[in-house]
């Protein structure tokens, strides 16, 4: 009798051997003992998440079995693992298990662990926040430790549902996720920026090398100015505090600016403020420039319909002076931003004595005035608006030995990275709906799982972009051009249609993986052996 079995591989394959070459497993096994009478550990149901995280099929974690149901589980875990396994009941006690063992601290042992085991560059730290909108309600925790699921400001827009708050720090490296928080639904980024800095003091004073803090404009007050003080920081200064103001205009008269690239320059000034020596440097972007220039024209153009009303009331009233009319003029157009008055002339009307129509010898009672204008954009003002809100400050207390102004603006720049891990974290597709715990320490642990997903996404892509430098090789773009930085995203639409094929003849089982091409293989191999024996190519 003869049977064949298909299973879909895919890009799942090489996130389980990324999980596997890692250690992930073993060392959530190691702090979190498995039960010796369950047939999955906890740091399989982890390994599990992942998968179906990065699997984006658009499942829930509820529905787990159902997607692992025709993968071969043998290959991505072990032998003896069966999809149903992966039930609510085993993924709901792990999570509890995450958050008993301190979801924080477990996160950072293992982000520690795999940063050696790659060989991370941890010099720059890149800090920020998000929230997660959540649906419904949660039961309260007897656990002082669990976070509050409440209102708070929402990223996402959503002030009408409750939501958690996350906190991330990746490297510069690659973006890999080195330490990770989870926060109450209204903390502030001031508080967690300041606690964070705290928290970094004793970290950077036991690293030989230097290590820097990047973050955006929350974490520059001045409460949190005796933290940074002993810290080698990087960050933009709020465009709220009234000498940013001073200093971008005193550089917009200035010419001594400075080049970075093609679209970027910048002017140094070197000060003290909030009690610190610092370098802030003035930059000033042609895209900035660009988005400036669109928001100053919708603007002012908003404005004019506004300025068109204003004048078609003020020309309908009667004064009784000139100078009351112009007054009038005045103070309407005092409160305009980018008109002024281009021209304006009044015109006198007769008040007679009597009704009807005046003759010759008719007595005049009085005069009114009528005050007509014509306004247009004042350009000065417009290119002046432009200019400076085309300017940012960033600020840092780092040495000029140990770190150019070209080197502070460009790792300012690649913050991106940290918004880059809360877009992919935000993806419909990822853990879509997953939100669904109704106890917040759960809700902990899950987002603990999710930034450990964005831990392997991340070291994959990393990986996959250092052997294609190597190399000098490259694949083939969504627009078919040739790249050496590919999101790992578009590799896995890449690997798409990849099955084992298992056929069973009078007992004897022969297994196939099919579905390869040319540009699959040449993936592939550039991860090493065990992904080659995995996929069952030979290494080339």
């Amino acid at each position: 009798m003869t049977s064949v079995r298909v299973e879909r591989l895919d890009h799942l394959g090489l996130i389980a051997a990324t999980i596997k070459d890692l250690g992930l497993i073993d060392m959530i096994d190691a702090r979190l003992t498995p039960d010796e009478q369950k047939a999955l550990t906890p740091g399989e149901a982890v390994a599990g998440m992942i998968l179906n995280g990065l699997g984006f099929a658009n499942k829930p974690l509820t529905l787990t079995p159902q997607f692992f149901t025709n993968k071969p589980l043998d290959l991505l875990f072990r032998q003896g693992v069966e999809a149903e396994m992966f039930n609510r009941f085993k993924l709901g006690r792990t999570l509890d298990d995450l958050h008993t063992y301190g979801c924080d601290v477990l996160f950072s042992e293992l982000a520690l662990a795999v940063c050696a085991h790659e060989g991370i560059d941890q010099r720059f730290h890149h800090l920020d926040t998000t929230s997660f909108s959540l649906n419904g309600d949660y039961v309260p925790e007897r656990d002082e430790q669990a976070i509050r699921i409440t209102h708070g400001y929402s990223k996402d827009h959503r002030p009408d549902l409750k939501q958690a708050v996350l906190e991330l720090m990746v490297s510069q490296d690659g973006g890999v996720p080195m330490a990770s928080k989870s926060w109450d639904g209204n903390a502030s980024d001031s508080q967690i920026f300041k606690e964070r800095a705290e928290a970094l003091l004793t970290t950077f004073a036991r690293s030989e090398a230097p290590r820097y803090l990047v973050a955006d404009a929350k974490l520059y007050s001045e409460d949190n100015a005796v933290h940074l003080a002993k810290l080698g920081f990087i960050t933009r200064i709020p465009a709220t505090l009234k000498l940013v103001s001073q200093v971008i205009s005193q550089a917009l008269q200035g010419e001594l600016w400075h080049d970075v690239d093609e679209g970027t320059r910048y002017q140094p000034i070197a000060l003290c403020h909030y009690g610190m020596a610092q370098r802030w440097l003035v930059v000033s972007s042609q895209a900035a420039l660009e988005r400036t220039e669109k928001n100053v024209n919708t603007a002012q153009q908003r404005e004019g319909e506004v300025v068109k009303k204003q004048l078609f009331h003020l020309q309908a009233k009667r004064f009784d002076t000139p100078d009351t009319a112009q007054a009038a003029l005045a103070a309407v157009s005092k409160s305009w931003r980018y008109h002024q008055v281009d021209t304006h002339h009044l015109l006198a009307h007769k008040r007679y004595e009597r009704k009807g129509r005046p003759s010759a010898e008719t007595a005049i009672k009085a005069m009114t005035w009528q005050i007509q204008a014509q306004v247009r954009p004042d350009q000065a003002v417009m290119e002046a608006h432009k200019q400076h809100h085309a300017c940012y400050v960033i600020g840092t207390n780092i040495e000029a030995s140990q770190l150019s102004d070209v080197e502070i603006i460009k790792a300012y720049k690649l913050q991106s990275y940290a918004e880059g891990g809360f877009r992919f974290l935000k993806d419909p597709l990822f853990f879509v709906s997953s939100l669904f715990v109704k106890k917040p320490s759960r809700i902990q642990g899950l987002l603990m799982v999710m930034t450990l997903a964005l831990l392997v996404y991340s070291v994959t892509q990393r990986r996959l972009r250092k052997q294609l430098a190597e190399h000098d090789a490259t694949i083939p773009n969504q627009i078919n051009q040739p790249t050496q930085r590919p999101t790992l995203r578009w590799v896995f639409q890449l690997l798409e249609g990849i099955h084992r094929v298992q056929v069973t003849v009078q007992g004897h089982v022969q297994e196939l993986i099919a579905g390869l091409n040319e540009v699959q293989i040449k993936i592939l191999r550039l991860f090493g052996e065990e992904v080659c024996r995995l996929y069952q190519i030979s290494t080339g």
